[in-house]
Order: C-alpha cells, then sequence, then structure tokens
C-alpha cells in the first residue's frame, strides 16, 4: 500500500471521538473566559469545597479552609502564568487552573470526612498536608522533571545478521510535542549527536495538540528535524491523527533529509554484510485499518533481514508478534505522564490499556520498546510529568551468535 493510497483513504479519528479528548477540549473552552468570570469560577470552586467544612465543623473552620483553598488555587495560577515566561511549557493557563482546581476541590470536600469522625485539628492537617504536597508535585512535574531527559539503552539480539557483525545503533525519537523550542529539544539534538546512531527513527506527534496549526511551531519544528542527521538516514512516521494533522504536518517534512514513511518499507544496507528493513506506518487508532495497513505491509517488504516497524502507538503488537516482526519502536502512552507509586498510570491513551505502557516487551522474536517520550500533552492536559520522565532510546542490535 503506497502513499497515495493511504492519503485516498479516510482517516477514522478514533482519539478526537473518545471521553478524555472531549472532556480537555470542555475545559479548553474556559481558556475564553474573561478574567472575572474566571475569577467567579474559582471562587465557585472554593465554595464548593468549604461547604461541608461548614456543617461538619462550623463557620469558623469553614473561613480558614475557604482561606487556605483559595490561596493554593491563586498559586497555581501563578505558577501556570510562569511557566511560559520562563520559556518551559506554553499551555492554556486558565484551562490547566481549574483541571487542577478540580482535584484540590474533591480532596477537601473529601477531607471533612476526617474532621468529622476524628476531630477538626486531624481533617485541617491533613486537608493542608494534601494540598501542600500537591503544590510541591505540581512544582516538580511542571519545572524539574520533564528536562530530565534521559537516554535508554538496550540490547537485542537477531539471528538474521551476520555472525561476528558490530552492533546497528538504533536512535529512537518520539512525541516531541513541540510547542515552542525550550532546552527539552536542544538537549535532544545534543544527545543524538554525542551517540552517533547509524540511523535515528522517529515515530510521530511532532507538534502539540495545541499549537498543531500553529505556523510558529511548524517553522520550530522543521528548524528542529533539520538538524537531525544520521549515517544511514532518518526515518519518521506521522502520530495520532488529531495531533499530527496529516494535511499540516506532512507537508513540514518536503526539501528535509528525512523520508516520511506512511505505508512504506524500505531497506537499508549498512556496511559489513549488515542490513536492516524498515516499516512505516500512519496510525489512526482505529484498530481494523492499522491492522489491515500492517498486514499489507508485511505482505509487501521481504524479510531476509531484521526488521524494525515504525508506528506510533503500541496497539500493533499482536499483529506484530504474529508476523515476526524483529523490533517494534513506538511511543504515545507518554509512560502515562503522570504515574502515582503502587497504583501506576492514571492513563495511557492506549486501547491496550496497561499492557504495554512503557518499555521493553519481549515475545518469541518480535521487541517492543514502548518510549516515554519526550513532550507533554496539550489541550488543558496540565503540563506535567510525575514519576515518567522524558527518554530517548539507544538501541543495540547485535548477531545471535
Amino acid at each position: 500500500m503506497d502513499e497515495e493510497e493511504l492519503r485516498g483513504e479516510a482517516i477514522i479519528d478514533v482519539l478526537s471521538e473518545s471521553r478524555l479528548h472531549k472532556l480537555m477540549v470542555a475545559y479548553s473552552a474556559l481558556e475564553r473566559l474573561p478574567v472575572g468570570s474566571f475569577a467567579f469560577l474559582v471562587l465557585g470552586l472554593v465554595v464548593l469545597a468549604t461547604v461541608p467544612w461548614y456543617f461538619a465543623a462550623g463557620w469558623e473552620t469553614a473561613v480558614s479552609i475557604f482561606t487556605l483553598q483559595l490561596l493554593f488555587m491563586m498559586g497555581d495560577a501563578l505558577l501556570l502564568l510562569a511557566l511560559p515566561r520562563k520559556n518551559l511549557s506554553f499551555g492554556p493557563w486558565k484551562a490547566q487552573t481549574i483541571v487542577l482546581a478540580t482535584p484540590r476541590t474533591l480532596a477537601t470536600a473529601g477531607l471533612c470526612l476526617v474532621g468529622w469522625q476524628f476531630g477538626v485539628g486531624w481533617g485541617v492537617g491533613l486537608t493542608i498536608l494534601t494540598q501542600l504536597s500537591a503544590t510541591v508535585a505540581f512544582m516538580w512535574g511542571s519545572f524539574i522533571e520533564p528536562f530530565r531527559l534521559g537516554l535508554t539503552e538496550m540490547y537485542i539480539f537477531s539471528d538474521k545478521l551476520p555472525p561476528d557483525a558490530p552492533p546497528i545503533r538504533i536512535l529512537h525519537i518520539t512525541d516531541l510535542h513541540i510547542e515552542r523550542l525550550t532546552r527539552r529539544e536542544a538537549e535532544v539534538l545534543t544527545i543524538a549527536k554525542k551517540t552517533e546512531p547509524d540511523v535515528i527513527l522517529i515515530t510521530g506527534d511532532y507538534v502539540n495538540l495545541s499549537y498543531n496549526q500553529d505556523p510558529q511551531t511548524h517553522a520550530q519544528v522543521r528548524q528542529f528535524l533539520s538538524q537531525l542527521s544520521a549515517p544511514y538516514g532518518v526515518y519518521a512516521t506521522l502520530g495520532s491523527p488529531p495531533v499530527d494533522l496529516p494535511e499540516a504536518v506532512a507537508p513540514l517534512f518536503e526539501g528535509l533529509p528525512i523520508q516520511l514513511m506512511r505505508g512504506s518499507w524500505t531497506k537499508l544496507n549498512l556496511d559489513e554484510g549488515r542490513q536492516l528493513i524498515l516499516l512505516g506506518l500512519d496510525c489512526t487508532h482505529h484498530l481494523p485499518t492499522d491492522q489491515a495497513r500492517l498486514k499489507s505491509l508485511v505482505a509487501d517488504a521481504p524479510n531476509s533481514a531484521p526488521q524494525a516497524l515504525l508506528f506510533h502507538s503500541p496497539e500493533l503488537m499482536p499483529q506484530a508478534i504474529e508476523y515476526g516482526i524483529d523490533l517494534y519502536v513506538c511511543g504515545h502512552t507518554h509512560g502515562g505522564q503522570v504515574r502515582l507509586p503502587i497504583i501506576g498510570p492514571i492513563l495511557t491513551s492506549s486501547q491496550l490499556g496497561r499492557k504495554y505502557v512503557m518499555g521493553l516487551y519481549r515475545h518469541g522474536r518480535t521487541h517492543l520498546y514502548v518510549s516515554r517520550g519526550i513532550g507533554l500533552e496539550g489541550l488543558s492536559a496540565p503540563r506535567v510529568r510525575f514519576l515518567a520522565p522524558p527518554e530517548m532510546t539507544l538501541i543495540h542490535m547485535l548477531p545471535l551468535s
């Protein structure tokens, strides 16, 4: 199936129809509120958090809780306003404030039960501790962890490489989600040069959902991509359709030394008899469509050398196992982006749930690596990472013998 056939097919926008996406869009609409109306909404949430305390502990305690709750929510807003000024992230501050205020409101309202059951002092103390912990976590997740970019190295083996051949060094990059270029993207380029890979693979989501039609973002994505190079080339696929709008993002690759693979394969002839077959697919998240495309692509491509599948999401792993694909690199999940101790990721945005969230998975001859990616979700999603720092992956593919 070639690129023209893919472009002729209707893209079934599964993600845009999801409840999570619709909720993010609804919160994003709050960005259009005038400042006065926004302030009234915040005060309304503070009142909602406070009312149960009035009935459980009286007026004086309710006033104290009201004041504390208002201060914490104002603190969130001030921190969000600081992020673009420090060139860290560029999300809508009003929408994010309300998103963060929602769990704050529920937590404070619910903790009045502690005060009612064990005493007002315990309830108020636990409320302060909870809200303060949330602020510390938010500061870490927005100012620190998104910029703790790491390089994960892994070794896999293939019986399709010549014995005693040197490893093929494959650098995988995914989920850039560029709003504006920051020091994080500069670090990506630094690591890409230092690792000296044979080939670079990129698996989509180049822009942020809030900026996917923004000309300045598009120009900066091209600026970033133009600085990537490897001896045997740079190869890429598109990400989720609502993010990497094909009509907007695909043209960004025109004139760049990067091969955008949209339902195609290519064979790389490296030195010392090494070969690598790359399979690249657009991702729709509509499983029947993506599965059919992969089946067609595998039928067309040779398998005399190791095959590496570039696809944005881990959702095709069952088929990759069936077809004996040697390496499958993807992102999309961000490792959850926000992970809680013991609980793990809150969300993965994958139709396979938590089955393939992050890291290396091996089934038969198939090695899947799900990267946590580089950037952050858009729209009203808070621009935070927690226990899921960004990463790039350097894969060493070695002969089995």
